[in-house]
């Protein structure tokens, strides 16, 4: 998510547009073909030993349905993925692997998503990029989700819209936001939508806080309850949006850690005034985890390394007061500057 919201953020700011496409396959692991998989492992090179035994993990396998206690005849699918196997998403990873585009690819497990950056008076080829991947899919017998697959503008092109992409005689949607990995994206780029379902889901588990008190369960269990179920929703992958988040946005997320804490201590002032400045805010613990994840990319092993920018010459930031180690991109906007990879340049270092 990292790398693709950073694009995005960079082609914008450059006054380039994007359009993006987000593909999304119908049961996809319930249409992997075992004979595709097996001759692409075969192609990269797996031993035989190893083809053997995943043919035979794949083969003869059985299953039946059981309506209203009547049960269906066996059957043995010849495709699919046994559900829940840790094997299941690195098969599936062999077959997709092969997938390209001309355009950027980011490519997580099923999820595919197209983006093609646009500069003034370029024409869009997203719908050659398209019909390849149409293609693509059909000879892999991978079937294309007409219905959920989306299209989204972003930058000046929303103005002047182009043709809508055609997908199996069918248009495809456009949208102005979408939940991609868990992240309500937008095409203004901003986390409106996104802070706003953190809200609801965290209102959500603070319900069931609720009852848990009222169940009269311990104060350690229920901050415990508040660390692990209701916390974690606040930071899922904070790390690509803390820091475009406005002042409004911060603490709107605050006051699902005050509205926590006074239900533990039922609302007694003392107590809860103890408790939030021992428990690190919200914001402390974004910034924490964000500062931890942007010096994990700076190590050259990491695959985000290639989006931070070139070093200085040490022999100029040696004679130097306080000189940054990278160079700072240039940064047209706010929003950009705000973004992950800019704003950590700008402060971490």
């Amino acid at each position: 998510m990292t790398d693709i919201i950073h694009k995005w953020h960079k082609a914008v700011d450059e006054h380039n547009s994007v359009r993006i496409i987000f593909v999304d396959y119908a049961k996809a692991f319930d249409h992997v073909d075992h004979t595709t998989v097996m001759n692409k492992l075969a192609a990269i090179g797996a031993p035989p030993i190893v083809l053997r035994w995943l043919h035979s993990f794949l083969s003869n396998r059985q299953q039946r349905v059981m309506i209203n206690g009547i049960f269906s005849d066996w059957a043995s699918p010849k495709g699919g993925m046994p559900q829940g196997t840790w094997l299941g998403p690195y098969v599936f990873l062999t077959l997709i692997n092969d997938l390209t585009s001309m355009t950027e690819l980011h490519k997580f497990v099923d999820d595919c998503t197209l983006s093609e950056i646009i500069s003034k008076h370029e024409i869009s080829t997203m719908q050659h990029e398209m019909d390849s991947l149409a293609k693509w899919s059909e000879s892999n017998h991978m079937n294309i989700n007409i219905k959920k697959t989306k299209e989204m503008l972003l930058g000046s092109i929303a103005n002047n819209p182009p043709p809508a992409v055609q997908l199996a005689n069918s248009s495809i949607d456009r949208i102005h936001s979408y939940k991609l990995l868990g992240l309500l994206v937008s095409d203004t780029l901003k986390w409106n939508d996104h802070v706003s379902s953190i809200c609801s889901r965290a209102a959500t588990r603070l319900h069931f806080l609720k009852l848990m008190k009222r169940a009269a369960m311990s104060t350690d269990d229920l901050i415990y309850y508040y660390q692990t179920v209701v916390r974690p929703v606040t930071e899922y992958a904070c790390v690509v949006w803390n820091s475009s988040i406005t002042k409004g946005q911060i603490k709107q997320l605050e006051s699902i850690q005050r509205r926590a804490v006074k239900i533990i201590f039922s609302n007694d002032s003392s107590k809860v005034a103890q408790a939030l400045n021992t428990l690190p805010s919200l914001a402390e613990r974004r910034n924490q985890l964000t500062r931890q994840f942007f010096t994990g990319i700076m190590a050259t092993s990491s695959c985000l390394h290639h989006l931070l920018p070139s070093k200085r010459d040490q022999n100029v930031t040696s004679k130097l007061r306080n000189a940054k180690e990278y160079m700072l991109p240039f940064a047209r906007t706010e929003r950009y500057r705000k973004s992950t990879i800019v704003y950590a340049l700008n402060n971490y270092l």
